[in-house]
């Protein structure tokens, strides 16, 4: 059973469906409604029911929450816990994109909801579903990915306040993989490259681009796809990777090699 945030479309949603296709059972958070301060529309409450109901069998459960809510997410895992009798996963998937200015440029107001959001929000999901996890009978399998960046392995212009969220996120995994270690619950990380979801456009807008223009740095000549970085995503979360924790698994195109 896995918690996935940021469910209702991109990477969250292709996660939500690669999981309910490898045989998990999800609840399926995300926060539709328009998010103030970001300058562009979020996610619907049509599109995350789309990805419920697209899966099978009532293997996927929506949860409405917002990752800056503590009680948004302790209300998730508790429907997980009340609908499947259990929680052994966490994919810490939502996120925005804010920037837009050079980094002293920049606003308290966009400072802070990039943080909130990409940064503090992974850290609720974690806090919220450990001890849950930790509930479960020994020996356990227990899984957390957080979605980071190949933004916090660059420099990345008029984007300072995403890219710091993003590489506190690779330390906070780094260390919780070492705290979680002994428990049987591993912690790693996926850093997409430029992903061809909904959330491109307002980064392509900030330079003055088309999204597709991100494939140039790219040495496969192209925009990554939502499907591969949710295939990284399931591969870390199988059963027999025990062995692999406090990774960040880049999923880029090579934009980093």
């Amino acid at each position: 059973m896995a918690l996935v945030t940021g469910a209702a479309r991109g990477i969250g949603a292709a996660v939500v469906r690669r999981l309910v296709g490898d045989g998990w059972r999800v609840v399926a958070l995300d926060a539709p409604g328009e998010l103030a301060g970001l300058g562009y529309a979020t996610a619907t409450r049509a599109e995350l029911d789309a990805v419920v109901t697209t899966c099978p069998g009532g293997t996927a459960a929506a949860a409405l929450g917002d990752v800056r809510d503590q009680g948004d997410l302790d209300a998730a895992v508790a429907l997980a816990l009340a609908r499947f009798g259990r929680l052994d996963a966490a994919v810490a998937a939502a996120g925005v994109v804010t920037g837009g200015a050079p980094a002293w440029e920049l606003d308290d107001a966009r400072w802070q909801v990039g943080l909130e959001v990409n940064l503090t929000g992974v850290w609720r999901t974690f806090r919220a579903a450990v001890p849950a996890i930790l509930d479960t009978t020994a020996p356990r399998h227990g899984r957390l990915v957080a979605v980071a960046s190949a933004a916090a392995a660059q420099g990345t212009p008029r984007l300072a306040d995403y890219a710091a969220a993003k590489a506190g996120v690779v330390a906070l995994v780094r260390s919780m993989a070492v705290e979680l270690g002994p428990h049987g619950v591993t912690v790693n990380a996926v850093a997409p490259g430029a992903t061809d979801t909904a959330i491109l456009a307002p980064s392509a807008a900030i330079y003055g681009i088309e999204p597709a223009d991100f494939a140039v740095h790219h040495p496969i000549g192209r925009l990554v796809q939502p499907g591969e970085v949710a295939d990284a995503v399931g591969w870390l979360c199988g059963r027999d990777r025990d062995a692999v924790t406090g990774v960040v698994l880049p999923v880029d195109g090579g934009m980093t090699a």
